[in-house]
C-alpha cells in the first residue's frame, strides 16, 4: 500500500473510524475533509433492506431537492413542432426532433436529460440500446414523457432527479456540490432519504434503511446515524 498523502493524512485524522455521525455534522465534515482544487460533488448512497431482483421490492422515484443539485444540467427536448417554442422558453438546451432522433443513432449522447412527448416514444423506442445503458431513456415515471414539455424541462434544470436501486440494493444520488453550506446539504440529503422512506414496499421486510453514507469526490465516505434524519 502506497503512503499516504500530506491531505489524505489530515482527511483521515477528521474521520473517526467506526462513528456513525449526526447527519447535520457529516454535512459540515463533508466540506472540511474536501481538498479538491474543483468545487467537488456531494454524494449520498443509502442502503435499503430490499431485494432488487424482485419486482415488488424495486425502489425507484423521483424528488426535487430544495437546493438543486448544483450541476448545469443540459437538456433535450424531442417535440413536435408545436411544442418546441414552448421547450425553448422552459430553458431546454436542445430542441427538435427527427435530427437528434439520426444524431442519437450516430451516436451522440452528449445531454443529461431527455424530455418527449407520449406520442413521440414509438419514434424513441429503438433508441434504447443507445440510450438506455447512460439511463437517458425518457420514462413516464420519472416525468420526462408527457404533455406538459415546459414543466417537465423546467423541474429537471430546478434540481429533479431520478433515482433507481442497484442490484446491491443501493441509491446513489449527487445531492449539491461542496460549495453549498452544511444546511444546504443537510436538507437536500433529508428530502431524498424522506422520499425514500416513503417508497419503502410493503414486501421489504426488518430495517429497510440499513446504511448512509455521505461523500464528496475523491473523499472517503461518511457513515450516517439513520436516526438523527
Amino acid at each position: 500500500m502506497g503512503k499516504l498523502t500530506k491531505n489524505q493524512k489530515i482527511t483521515k485524522a477528521k474521520v473517526e473510524k467506526g462513528k456513525n455521525y449526526p447527519l447535520g455534522e457529516a454535512t459540515q465534515l463533508v466540506k472540511d475533509i474536501t481538498t479538491t482544487k474543483f468545487d467537488a460533488s456531494v454524494d449520498l448512497a443509502v442502503r435499503l433492506g430490499v431485494d432488487p431482483r424482485k419486482a415488488n421490492q424495486m425502489v425507484r422515484g423521483v424528488v426535487t431537492l430544495p437546493h438543486g443539485t448544483g450541476k448545469t444540467i443540459k437538456v433535450l427536448a424531442l417535440v413536435t413542432p408545436d411544442k418546441e417554442q414552448e421547450a425553448k422558453d422552459a430553458g431546454a438546451d436542445f430542441v427538435g426532433l427527427d435530427e437528434y432522433i439520426e444524431k442519437i443513432k450516430g451516436g451522440w449522447t452528449d445531454v443529461d436529460v431527455i424530455v418527449t412527448m407520449p406520442s413521440i416514444m414509438g419514434k424513441i423506442g429503438p433508441l434504447g440500446r443507445v440510450l438506455g445503458p447512460r439511463g437517458l431513456m425518457p420514462n413516464p415515471k420519472s416525468g420526462t414523457v408527457t404533455m406538459d414539455v415546459a414543466k417537465a424541462v423546467t423541474d429537471v434544470k430546478g434540481g429533479k432527479i431520478d433515482f433507481k436501486v442497484d442490484r446491491y440494493g443501493i441509491i446513489h444520488a449527487g445531492i449539491g456540490k461542496v460549495s453549498f453550506t452544511s444546511d444546504k446539504i443537510k436538507e437536500n440529503a433529508e428530502e431524498i432519504i424522506n422520499t425514500l422512506v416513503k417508497l419503502k414496499p410493503s414486501a421489504s421486510k426488518g430495517t429497510y434503511i440499513k446504511s448512509i453514507y455521505l461523500s464528496s469526490t475523491m473523499s472517503p465516505g461518511i457513515a450516517i446515524d439513520a436516526k438523527s434524519v
